[in-house]
């Protein structure tokens, strides 16, 4: 993968990596430990990873989030299928995602989308689905005219990596500016390279859209993060309906 990525990744996540290599015990010969990483990401971006035992709903997952708490995988692939997991595996998670979140910028666009979740309806929470997946996953960003990726599917996946970035195989995808409100409605697959990438003019191009697309959303509140206390507050007072109450104190 270390050829790949320094073919096609994003100069962020190249920095972040060498930081992890530093820090964290990654290398060829090592599995870096999650207490480790995450105490570095704490430090960081005051981005944490937290176990889980499988897959979250959407709902859940991006909640997580908003309170800059990324939820981890523990298990690894099957050996005799290293190339391809149908879930994220714990090298999805530590070659992928971990290394983006030493970068304040991809931490943050991160939590946008994570906030944006609190209090969202269903369908919005799709929609928000939807561009985490073909950002945050599957991202695209622009470096000197040559497409980078910063999506962790990608990063972890060097087949889909020289696919998405390369541009020299016969069957090419369909690349599209990085806009989360075309985003929010791409609908995508999950067992085999995806025919759609988007890609932003940077990171930080990246953050802005998602930010400016998730201020739009319809929504009961908007929060905040308070990072010195890590709680998340919100603009105005919130009443609970009298069927939740009931379902409550039932």
């Amino acid at each position: 993968m270390e050829v790949l990525w320094e073919n096609y990744a994003c100069k962020e996540y190249l920095h972040s990596m060498n930081l992890l290599k530093e820090s964290c015990g990654y290398s060829r010969d090592n599995i870096p430990q999650q207490r480790d990483i995450s105490d570095f990401l704490l430090e960081s971006t005051n981005f944490r990873m937290r176990p889980v035992a499988g897959l979250l709903s959407s709902r859940d997952f991006l909640n997580g989030l908003a309170f800059r708490v990324f939820f981890s995988t523990q298990y690894i692939r099957h050996h005799s299928k290293p190339l391809y997991t149908p879930e994220p595996d714990i090298c999805h998670e530590l070659l992928g995602h971990a290394p983006m979140f030493v970068s304040n910028d991809f931490a943050d666009f991160s939590q946008e989308i994570g906030l944006a979740s609190l209090g969202a309806s269903d369908e919005d929470i799709e929609k928000l689905a939807r561009c985490y997946w073909h950002s945050v996953e599957f991202g695209l960003c622009e470096e000197g005219g040559v497409r980078k990726a910063y999506g962790a599917g990608l990063l972890s996946s060097f087949g889909e990596l020289e696919y998405a970035c390369g541009g020299n195989q016969d069957e090419k995808p369909e690349i599209k500016p990085w806009d989360p409100k075309v985003a929010a409605y791409q609908e995508f697959p999950i067992t085999t390279y995806q025919p759609v990438y988007f890609l932003a003019e940077s990171l930080q191009d990246a953050k802005q859209q998602m930010r400016k697309y998730c201020e739009e959303l319809p929504r009961p509140f908007f929060a905040f993060h308070n990072a010195q206390t890590n709680t998340v507050n919100i603009d105005r007072p919130i009443r609970r309906s009298k069927e939740l109450a009931d379902d409550v104190s039932s």
